[in-house]
């Protein structure tokens, strides 16, 4: 007996398709450097975004991880290392978890790229290291609260060394991908741009009279 089609099924394989066409990737050369939002591409990439974000109004930007960020001064930076300058020295799962629901225009994300990267952060501040810091869960347990406070059409552009970003299963529609190769055996760093759907209408939003790409 034959099988009924599934509508279902293939009118979500359209829409993903269709997103997969509105998907800006590029790919931009440029040196490593330990402060990734020093990265000049991607430096131009997060001052595009606060532009349009900034044009009519005042935003709220939060970022967990700062290090020595360009951009420290239009955001509420947290570092987990008491030397670097910032506005809070918590952890990051600690420093999200104080803002409040849908409280949040943008956020800079730029953790540990690696179990490996997190351990070396952790015994640097001499903080304990255990399953629940060398997990996917470390990762996890962020996004869920990146998801929590920010408002609905706000950005996260997220670094890494992959393009998982935040994720639909969070609510975020991927909507750039800035690829960075840096020669020789360096890993890329990889740049996610997304912006989270409102659960009413789950469509690509208008901010500010411009259309994010």
């Amino acid at each position: 007996m034959q099988q009924g089609f599934n509508h279902e099924g293939q009118e979500k394989n359209i829409r993903e398709v269709k997103d997969m066409s509105n998907l800006n990737i590029q790919r931009i050369w440029a040196m490593p450097n330990k402060n990734t939002f020093s990265i000049l591409p991607i430096q131009n990439l997060i001052s595009y975004h606060i532009l349009q974000k900034t044009l009519l109004k005042p935003v709220k930007i939060i970022d967990p991880f700062c290090n020595e960020s360009p951009f420290k001064e239009k955001c509420i930076s947290n570092d987990l290392d008491p030397s670097i300058s910032a506005d809070f020295h918590l952890d990051a799962l600690e420093f999200i978890a104080q803002f409040n629901n849908n409280d949040i225009d943008m956020v800079l994300f730029d953790p540990p790229y690696s179990p490996r990267q997190v351990s070396e952060c952790y015994k640097k501040m001499n903080k304990t290291v255990n399953m629940q810091t060398t997990q996917s869960s470390f990762w996890s347990n962020l996004k869920k609260e990146i998801s929590r406070v920010v408002k609905p059409n706000g950005i996260t552009i997220s670094c890494g060394w992959n393009s998982g970003g935040i994720g639909k299963k969070y609510g975020f529609k991927l909507i750039k991908v800035l690829l960075i190769p840096h020669g020789g055996w360096h890993n890329d760093t990889i740049v996610t741009v997304e912006i989270k759907e409102d659960s009413l209408t789950m469509r690509h939003p208008i901010q500010n009279g411009v259309k994010y790409v």
